[in-house]
């Protein structure tokens, strides 16, 4: 399987009032217009590669791995600092942390490893409908073991949502032996079960495709579910994917944004076949300039796996032996066990209000200040000489 980190499975909550609240970038003076158009991998990671591990049977996955180091050797001896370890959530991909880890890169002294889970990004896998939480935690020992070898250097595993339930896993089932700390983002296991039961009405509310990755870009950020331009514009291209049919074949494409974009779902027989014709018309006289793009992952698939996931996440969680942070965009999202749990002091707790469910793509700022601290202050790494906190 081919790796690369991006995703969420729990809906964006609604915008604030007043607009996007996160983030200057979404702050636009009157009569300029928005800049929707892509940024790249590389103004935010060192290097990618294709990081390839066995299974039983053989070679099983290919994982994209974008990484960050103190030096450039990404996987030397020499490198300075622990790992942190990013797992994006359910159907987006590792360049959802791509601001984050600029972030936290000039914060302290670290190394970063942004991965594509499973059937994500592009990742490639013999299997990817196995999406079971048992078999994405073993996933995440493997690519450790193939980057590290039995020696690894210490490792911060931070995961959103859906990668922050397979952190837990991943910690708890110890495949990870030189495990530092764990940091959950926006995910607890009471609030995930309640949500599941939208959830599908949630994913047949989004549009199925898009005009082009631009469009996309803009649907991401005009519905809330990014709220960070800058995020939006490296993240999207890890959610989306040029549609491989034929134009003829192509389904109607979204591409009336009001807020959220609604989907052209009732078009006249007539109407639909004029505009067929003209599309394949335009095919022929020149090279299309529009590309037609659809979601990577089809999360709606993956409903059976929903439960695995999230199911005793929280006592999971509480009994990993390992200094624990839980940054959440609302404290109405902890559950009974967790919060006996930080009454006790098994955990620390941040809530980072006027965020969306992709808290790190929101404020990345803040996330990247309150891990910090956090490692600090379990004397895990120092800040950068000059970094003032």
């Amino acid at each position: 399987m081919e790796k690369q980190l991006h995703l969420n499975l729990l809906p964006p909550r609604p915008p604030m009032a007043g607009g996007f609240q996160s983030s200057s970038k979404m702050k636009m003076g009157p009569g300029r217009k928005r800049d929707f158009s892509p940024l790249s991998w590389s103004q935010y990671f060192e290097t990618m590669e294709y990081v390839e591990v066995e299974n039983e049977n053989g070679k099983d996955i290919s994982f994209t791995t974008a990484c960050v180091c103190l030096k450039k050797k990404v996987y030397c001896s020499g490198a300075h600092g622990p790992v942190l370890l990013l797992l994006h959530g359910g159907g987006h991909s590792a360049l959802s942390w791509a601001v984050f880890t600029a972030v936290i890169f000039s914060r302290i002294n670290c190394r970063v490893v942004a991965m594509d889970l499973r059937a994500h990004g592009d990742t490639k896998v013999k299997n990817p409908d196995d999406l079971s939480a048992d078999t994405m935690a073993k996933d995440i020992g493997k690519v450790v073991e193939v980057l590290y070898g039995e020696n690894p250097p210490p490792i911060m595993v931070i995961g959103h949502s859906m990668g922050g339930a397979i952190a837990v896993h991943t910690a708890a089932a110890n495949h990870i032996p030189s495990l530092l700390g764990l940091c959950v983002i926006d995910v607890v296991e009471g609030t995930a079960m309640d949500a599941l039961n939208s959830m599908q009405n949630f994913l047949r509310s989004r549009p199925k495709t898009f005009k082009s990755l631009e469009n996309a870009i803009e649907w991401s950020v005009k519905s809330g579910q990014i709220r960070n331009m800058e995020s939006a514009r490296v993240s999207m291209g890890g959610q989306v994917k040029k549609c491989e049919e034929s134009p003829s074949r192509r389904p109607a494409v979204s591409n009336n944004i009001e807020g959220i974009i609604e989907e052209e779902e009732e078009v006249g027989e007539e109407l639909e076949e004029e505009s067929n014709k003209k599309r394949m018309k335009e095919d022929d006289q020149e090279i299309k300039k529009e590309s037609i793009f659809t979601w990577r992952v089809e999360l709606s698939n993956t409903e059976k796996y929903w439960d695995g996931w999230f199911r005793g996440l929280s006592a999971l969680f509480l009994t990993c032996p390992v200094p624990k942070l839980l940054l959440l965009a609302g404290v109405d999202r902890l559950d009974k066990d967790l919060t006996i749990g930080q009454m006790q002091g098994k955990f620390q707790l941040q809530v980072l209000p006027q965020c969306g469910h992709a808290v790190h793509e929101d404020a990345p700022e803040k996330v990247a200040d309150a891990l910090a601290t956090f490692m600090v202050r379990h004397k895990f790494t120092d800040f950068k000489e000059g970094y003032l906190c």
